[in-house]
């Protein structure tokens, strides 16, 4: 790709006119068509200065995808654009070149949608040679360097990088779907966040990307999001280490080099165009030198042969390793509090201002109604109750991907009674008789020493996944009013209807809704082959 560049006589100094040839572009289509089949090729619009500024909103060309190109013009010369002198004197000198041409020729012409009319109307008049300059001086064709292209072209180089393979095959039109690009690109993207951080995305993340993604395009009147609502999305789903790497994949045009004939420069987009958005990424990669480890602190032990910590496992009992059961049970508290909240707030009362703020200005409200000029507050209905029993669901596993069914006992007051289910811990093992297991599912109840063993009780055979089971045990197992349930989607509607019988309430909070780092942190269970293990497992966990 190149970008020509002349400078334009406006009484600023140092202004200058860019004009980036991408191969999306239909005008560049075109020319690159008429040199492929020998076709001669004319250049109408007249170099008059600026060209006249049409304020008009296209329907997203996508929509041609699936209405065909007749109909999409067609819509969009049912509302015309009003038109000024400008514009008609513009859409003249195009016409005046047309009217000048050989009249037995084929003659195509390619012309911008929002000047199609204007140009017809003038060609049914004859039309003066339009006034201009007939040579520009001070032109210069430049190569933009690989990294300016997603900031400068109109559509990205992911994209346009798939029209060039299109074009050179004419066969595969997925290659040239924009919902395709998209999900290479995020899938690119995920392969690179998981090479470089270690994170893997879950299928909610997955799902809430495209729906906000979608979301950001159609407020901006598009049908498929574009570079800059992929990476805005990027970063509020996942985080900027996953929005820089949408960025890069998206921004990736393999065949541009740094090295060229023509000189290579590094254009923004505020140079090139008007009103452009920012974004601002913070990546946030480890450093390697936090990852020194002192001379003198001992390695983490390894086996001294293959299957040697397995041989020791004895089968005698299991129980968990200390250290991770605070963690979890104060995660579980902080759960209980966000249940109570989010609870509050949906029975907030909503009213004008009067005498008292009461539990603060509502914003929302506020700026809604602000046509009657009055400030809205709120105030927090009191919530009876509490939490007794939380449910956090990672993966539902419908494929049988979290065999390993556990339910363990709290040892203490302040211990919750535990029902999960995960990958089998022994065939990860990080220590002797101490294995590593990856949480599907959890149940948390208190008080302590009061369950039995959930994934064997017969009064929870109709429930269709283990995620139902363990919702079924905590509305059972709660002797508070609340039970908490976090996932990627509400539980089936009869589980309210259950609880209600029960006395009891679901609050369900979206898995989405909370840190991913913490989430991640309590995603892993170590799982002890007898008590004895606990002496030792400090020295391999930590």
């Amino acid at each position: 790709m190149s970008v020509i560049t002349y400078p334009e006589g406006g009484g600023e100094e140092d202004q200058a006119v860019y004009v980036p040839i991408e191969p999306a572009d239909p005008f560049t289509e075109a020319i690159r068509t008429a040199r492929q089949i020998g076709a001669e090729i004319l250049f109408c619009d007249p170099d008059a200065g600026d060209r006249p500024h049409l304020k008009d909103v296209y329907p997203d060309p996508y929509a041609i995808r699936h209405i065909g190109l007749g109909r999409y013009v067609e819509a969009y010369r049912v509302y015309p654009q009003a038109r000024s002198a400008e514009l008609s004197a513009h859409a003249g000198g195009i016409a005046w070149k047309l009217q000048g041409t050989d009249p037995e020729a084929r003659v195509f012409v390619v012309v911008s949608l929002n000047l199609l009319d204007p140009v017809l109307d003038a060609m049914d008049e004859p039309q003066e040679e339009p006034s201009g300059r007939r040579r520009r001086e001070g032109l210069e064709l430049l190569n933009p360097h690989p990294e300016s292209l997603a900031e400068i072209l109109l559509d990205y180089p992911g994209l346009q990088a798939r029209y060039e393979q299109f074009r050179g095959l004419m066969t595969g039109a997925e290659l040239i779907d924009r919902r395709h690009a998209q999900l290479a690109v995020l899938r690119e993207a995920e392969k690179e966040y998981e090479a470089n951080t270690g994170e893997k995305m879950a299928h909610w993340q997955r799902r809430m990307l495209a729906r906000y993604s979608r979301n950001l395009a159609l407020g901006a009147n598009d049908l498929a999001p574009g570079i800059f609502d992929l990476t805005v999305a990027a970063r509020g789903v996942v985080d900027d280490n996953f929005a820089w790497e949408v960025w890069e994949a998206a921004g990736k045009y393999p065949d541009q080099r740094v090295e060229s004939d023509l000189p290579t420069v590094r254009i923004s987009g505020e140079e090139m165009w008007l009103n452009t958005r920012r974004i601002r990424l913070r990546r946030r990669l480890a450093n390697p030198k936090q990852k020194l480890r002192p001379h003198g602190l001992k390695k983490r032990p390894k086996e001294k042969t293959p299957g040697e910590w397995a041989r020791q496992l004895n089968g005698e009992g299991i129980c968990s390793y200390p250290p991770e059961d605070m963690v979890i049970e104060d995660y579980g508290r902080f759960l209980k509090k966000k249940g109570k909240s989010i609870l509050s707030e949906e029975r907030a009362r909503v009213e004008p201002f009067t005498t008292s703020l009461l539990d603060g200005i509502d914003m929302r409200e506020t700026i809604r109604k602000w046509y009657e000029r009055k400030i809205y507050v709120r105030q927090f209905q009191k919530i009876h109750g509490d939490v007794g029993a939380v449910v956090v669901i990672f993966d539902e596993d419908r494929d049988n991907r979290y065999p390993y069914l556990t339910t363990w006992l709290g040892e203490n007051q302040n211990e919750s009674d535990m029902a999960f289910y995960s990958t089998f811990p022994f065939d990860n093992l990080a220590g002797p008789g101490i294995g590593r297991a990856e949480y599907g599912g959890f149940l948390m109840t208190l008080p302590p020493r009061r369950m039995y063993d959930v994934w064997q009780d017969p009064d929870y055979e109709f429930a269709e996944s283990k995620s139902e089971r363990l919702l079924l045990a905590a509305i059972d197992y709660s002797i508070e009013r609340h039970v908490v349930y976090v996932a990627a989607k509400p539980p089936r509607s009869i589980f309210r209807t259950i609880a209600a019988r029960a006395g009891r309430t679901i609050i369900y909070i979206p898995i989405g809704q909370l840190s991913p780092v913490s989430l991640k942190k309590i995603r892993v269970v170590h799982v002890l082959d007898g008590y004895d293990k606990r002496e030792i497992a400090k020295d391999y966990l930590w």
